[in-house]
């Protein structure tokens, strides 16, 4: 790996990290294109320049880490990802990092974000108060009341599935939201923040387990941490203000076009 790759793939997770795209299969898919050899130096590389991507989110949201209602939500929700991670973390890392899983990962995303995207918009659009929410949705603030402390530990649980690369932390947390009918801006919200804890824990672990394999790389990890926090900036705010007038369909629809575009260009 060189400068280029890491200024590359520091891009592509800045980008893709908070969108329900899937950074990490992103960041597999790309390696492969770029003719960047599989090994555990890599994968650790991909993990750790995701903080670039977190360290936009604690800058952006700074006051509500220091909120206390926020911490017990993010705790609770945190709790089904930590205990799942610690116990098939192994497994994770070694078996699913292959392509074809995260090509299938994408486009089955895909499928059920559309399918779950248009099942929230007929339920809201059948509903005269769920539809008045909607329309008055981008004058409101976050609030983490509007998420209980049972919706915490679910959003919680639908982050975990993300540990399948391709599958999206995001897209996971917000086809679990929309599916307990909570508001595009909260579930979005809520992702970036329980994103903190998530990703700083899997990169603590992932250092303790490899960081013999990241010796010598410094300078790589480095030019793709601030990479990646730059473009993680830029395209958190995009993201906010895409969605107080769409939906999350598009998405849904990159990826299947993403995942039978790499099909055909890495495994055919």
């Amino acid at each position: 790996m060189n400068i280029f790759h890491s200024i590359i793939l520091g891009v592509i997770e800045g980008i893709t990290e908070f969108l329900p795209i899937s950074s990490t299969g992103h960041l597999i898919l790309a390696s492969s294109l770029l003719k960047i050899p599989s090994t555990a130096a890599l994968k650790s590389f991909e993990i750790i320049i995701q903080l670039g991507a977190i360290f936009a989110v604690l800058i952006l949201y700074l006051k509500e880490f220091f909120n206390l209602e926020v911490i017990k939500k993010l705790f609770i929700a945190f709790l089904p990802t930590a205990i799942i991670g610690l116990t098939i973390y192994k497994i994770i890392k070694s078996l699913l990092g292959n392509n074809l899983v995260v090509i299938a990962s994408l486009f089955i995303g895909g499928i059920v974000m559309i399918i779950v995207e248009n099942f929230y918009t007929r339920r809201n659009l059948n509903s005269p108060k769920l539809d008045d929410k909607l329309k008055v949705e981008e004058k409101t603030n976050f609030n983490i009341k509007e998420i209980s402390y049972l919706q915490a530990f679910y959003l919680g649980l639908w982050q975990s599935v993300a540990m399948i690369p391709g599958v999206s932390r995001s897209g996971a947390t917000i086809i679990g939201g929309l599916l307990m009918n909570l508001k595009r801006e909260t579930i979005v919200k809520f992702s970036f923040l329980l994103a903190v804890p998530t990703m700083a824990a899997a990169t603590g672990l992932d250092l303790l387990k490899s960081y013999k394999d990241i010796s010598g790389n410094w300078l790589n990890i480095f030019v793709g941490f601030i990479v990646s926090f730059i473009f993680a900036m830029i395209f958190i705010k995009w993201l906010l203000a895409y969605i107080q007038k769409h939906n999350f369909k598009i998405f849904g629809w990159y990826r299947i076009i993403i995942a039978i575009v790499f099909l055909l260009v890495l495994v055919l």
